[in-house]
C-alpha cells in the first residue's frame, strides 16, 4: 500500500470539506461553508463576458505564469495597489497561501497566527512543517502584548492574519491595532501575510486601511474574487514586492504553468462592467439584511448562555456557547438538518479551546436562518 507523507498524516481533514456533500442535501440548511448567496452571483455579467471572448482564440493558448496582464492591470486599478507592488493571478487565494509556504518555509520555521484562525491556513502551514505559534485574539485584533512577546522571543518568519472580518470570528482590527502590528513587523523583521477575501463586504462602519499599507515592504497580500464575483471561477491574486513575488512565480511555474487564461479574461470584463459596482452594493445590502436577521434570531439563545459580538461585514458570526462540546452539538445539528462548524477546528491545539460555533449568514435567506436557529435552540435544550 502506498503510504502518504509524514506531514500529510499529521494534517486533519477539513471539517468543512468533509460535510460539504451533506450540506448540499436539498433539506439541509448550510451555515457551514463560506458560501456567497448563489442568487446574487452576477450571471448576466458573466454571460456577456463569455460571449465577448468566444471568438478570441488567442485567449485559449498558453499564457504567462504571472497571469493575464489586462486583468492584473484592472485589479491594480480596482484595489488602488501601489506601483511598488507586483501581483500574480492564482487559482483562488488558497493557492497563493500554498505558494508562499512552498517558496519560503522550511521545516521548523516559526509562523504566528491568531487563535482562532482560518482552517485552510492551519492546513497549509501544517503541511509545510512550520512551527505554529498562536496569539490570542481580542475584540480589536491580536493581543499586541502577546504578539510582541512572541516576536521578541522567537525568530518568526511570517505572521498570517485576516484583519478585515476575520474568519472565523468576524472581528475587524482597529486602526490602532493595524498600526501597532505593522510597527512590530518592521521592528522584528517579520513578514505579514494579510489575507483580505472579505474586505469588500463591509456593510456598516468606516473602511480602514490595509495593515500592509503601513509595512508595504514587509507584507504579502492575498485577495480573492470568490466572494465578490463567484467562487467557482477559482481566481485570486497575490501581491508583494517584485523580489518576493519572483520566488512564488517559480513555484507556480512548476505547479501548474498558469491559471486558466479564458477565465481571467472573463473576470476582467466583469470587473470593468459599469454594472459591477452596483452588484457589489446589492451584495452588501443583502448581507447586512441577513446578518441583522440572524443576530435577532440568535438573541433568543442568550438565555442558554450564548453570545455573539457585533460585526460590520464579512460572512460569519461567532456564536460563543456555554460549557458544552461544540463538536457534539455540531454533529447533533447535522442530524437535524443544519450544518455548522465547531470552534475546535479553528485552533492549532485542541487544548482549552473555547466552545463556539462559526455560522455563515450569507448563503441562507432569513427564513432559513430562523429555522436553523430554532433547531440550534432545540439541540441546546437537550444538552444543557
Amino acid at each position: 500500500m502506498l503510504e502518504t507523507s509524514l506531514p500529510l498524516q499529521n494534517i486533519r481533514p477539513s471539517y468543512i470539506r468533509e460535510i460539504l456533500s451533506a450540506a448540499k442535501s436539498p433539506n439541509m440548511i448550510s451555515l457551514a461553508g463560506g458560501l456567497p448567496a448563489t442568487e446574487l452571483i452576477p450571471m448576466h455579467l458573466f454571460s456577456k463576458a463569455m460571449l465577448s471572448i468566444s471568438e478570441c482564440s488567442d485567449l485559449f493558448q498558453y499564457g504567462e505564469t504571472r497571469g493575464y496582464e489586462p486583468l492584473i492591470n484592472e485589479a491594480h486599478k480596482h484595489y488602488a495597489i501601489s506601483n511598488n507592488i507586483s501581483s500574480m493571478i492564482t487559482n483562488g487565494s488558497q493557492q497563493g497561501l500554498d505558494l508562499i509556504a512552498r517558496a519560503f518555509l522550511n521545516p521548523g520555521d516559526n509562523v504566528a497566527l491568531e487563535a482562532p484562525s482560518y482552517l485552510g491556513a492551519l492546513q497549509v502551514l501544517g503541511l509545510s512543517q512550520a512551527r505554529i505559534h498562536s496569539v490570542q485574539q481580542t475584540n480589536s485584533g491580536p493581543d499586541i502584548h502577546d504578539l510582541e512577546a512572541l516576536f521578541s522571543s522567537q525568530k518568526i518568519k511570517f505572521f498570517y492574519a485576516v484583519p478585515d472580518f476575520h474568519n472565523p470570528t468576524g472581528v475587524c482590527w482597529s486602526l490602532t491595532t493595524r498600526q501597532q502590528v505593522a510597527a512590530l513587523c518592521h521592528r522584528y523583521g517579520v513578514t505579514l501575510i494579510e489575507d483580505a477575501p472579505y474586505r469588500e463586504l463591509r456593510f456598516s462602519g468606516e473602511p480602514l486601511p490595509l495593515v500592509s499599507s503601513f509595512c508595504e515592504d514587509r507584507a504579502i497580500v492575498l485577495r480573492s474574487f470568490s466572494k465578490i464575483a463567484a467562487p467557482g471561477i477559482r481566481l485570486g491574486m497575490i501581491s508583494a514586492p517584485q523580489n518576493v513575488l519572483a520566488s512564488m512565480i517559480k513555484v507556480k511555474q512548476a505547479s501548474d504553468l498558469h491559471t486558466a487564461i479564458p477565465m481571467q479574461a472573463i473576470l476582467m470584463k466583469v470587473l470593468k462592467d459599469p454594472e459591477f459596482t452596483q452588484h457589489i452594493d446589492n451584495v452588501r445590502t443583502a448581507y447586512q439584511t441577513r446578518y441583522q436577521a440572524l443576530k435577532q434570531f440568535l438573541s433568543r439563545l442568550h438565555t442558554y448562555g450564548c453570545q455573539i459580538s457585533n460585526i460590520e461585514g464579512g460572512m460569519f458570526v461567532w456564536l460563543q456557547l456555554p460549557k458544552i462540546d461544540p463538536l457534539t452539538l455540531a454533529e447533533s445539528l447535522l442530524k437535524q438538518g443544519v450544518a455548522v462548524v465547531p470552534s475546535n477546528v479553528f485552533y492549532h491545539s485542541d487544548k482549552n479551546t473555547p466552545p463556539a460555533l462559526r455560522l455563515n449568514f450569507t448563503h441562507a435567506k432569513p427564513d432559513k436562518l430562523e429555522a436553523a436557529v430554532a433547531k440550534i435552540e432545540r439541540c441546546l435544550q437537550q444538552v444543557i
